[in-house]
């Protein structure tokens, strides 16, 4: 269950707190009128089924909340109370697998503009990544894996992509590209001046076995990108959180990152080029499985609430 706080002219929310009474997956309606700080906004409280999410942001949105008011949705850890399992079993399908639309704006609006704090990690994680290549240790790549905050520009293009929203599309690729492409210069003077000063040598920047893999792109990096792009996107629309550090730890963007940089450094220009393709592929792969799986879950959640709609409509004729 989600808690939803609706702040609205009076008038208006006494029109919303009726048609959310009348709802079968709300629960627990209250109006406190007058709470806002010019006395004249009422606040509506209620519990909601995070199936039936999406239609009721839509009827609120329709009804003009956003324009005289605001619309907050909050997780709650746990709902004790009998009318919220009923409203919960009057949704159709799983919690889990409800996707709440305007959760998913929010989050793509905010990290499809670039910050500090993503370049700085995004930089660590590409220093790391070379020092794992340089060293041919494994651990190290994992460990820029991890660090790497570049799935959430990749999520909010695809949601962009999905539900055609062009600024955010732009601004998201300007932050992803934008970033990979300032770590890497950043990396290669970092690693230029290094290599001028005598303590990496040519040998030690390109070879490794156990981080060959890098520099090998080929088909299965594209499934890989698929399935860890699948399961990112799932994790984040299905509030799966845990799942992500699984798909950090599955792609290869920020190791190929640090390896151009690196290899830039020291002139080995055939694996800077190998470690290119490799970003490409694994981007490549998770755009196209980001956008197809949000593509599901759009039309199969709008059917479902087609569907919802349709039993509605038949109990009232009843």
């Amino acid at each position: 269950m989600l808690t939803v706080r609706v702040t609205a002219p009076h008038p208006l929310a006494e029109t919303i707190r009726e048609q959310l009474a009348a709802e079968p997956t709300v629960s627990n309606v209250a109006l406190v009128p007058s709470a806002a700080l010019d006395g004249e906004g009422d606040l509506v409280f209620f519990e909601l089924a995070r199936e039936n999410a999406n239609n009721i942001m839509r009827m609120l949105r329709h009804a003009g909340v956003p324009a005289v008011g605001s619309i907050v949705v909050s997780d709650p850890l746990a709902v004790v109370s009998d009318a919220a399992a009923a409203a919960e079993r009057a949704a159709p399908g799983h919690p889990a697998d409800g996707v709440l639309w305007a959760q998913l704006a929010d989050s793509s609006r905010e990290d499809s503009r670039p910050s500090w704090s993503f370049f700085a990690f995004l930089l660590l994680a590409t220093l790391i990544a070379g020092i794992g290549r340089l060293l041919d240790q494994p651990i190290l790549i994992i460990g820029a894996m991890v660090v790497g905050p570049e799935f959430a520009p990749i999520a909010a293009i695809c949601y962009a992509i999905v539900r055609r929203k062009r600024g955010i599309a732009g601004m998201a690729s300007l932050t992803l590209f934008g970033g990979f492409a300032l770590c890497a210069l950043i990396a290669w003077a970092i690693w230029a001046v290094v290599y001028a000063l005598g303590f990496i040598t040519f040998e030690e920047a390109t070879t490794g076995p156990l981080t060959d893999f890098i520099i090998s792109p080929d088909g299965w990096s594209f499934v890989i990108a698929l399935l860890a792009g699948i399961a990112g996107v799932l994790s984040l629309t299905t509030s799966k959180s845990s799942a992500l550090v699984g798909v950090f730890i599955s792609i290869t963007t920020v190791p190929a990152v640090g390896t151009i940089g690196l290899t830039l450094a020291v002139g080995a220009w055939d694996e800077a080029w190998s470690a290119f393709l490799q970003l490409l592929v694994n981007v490549a792969g998770l755009m196209v499985a980001g956008v197809a799986t949000l593509w599901v879950q759009l039309h199969v959640g709008r059917r479902i609430g087609r569907r919802l709609a349709a039993r509605r409509a038949a109990a009232s004729a009843r």
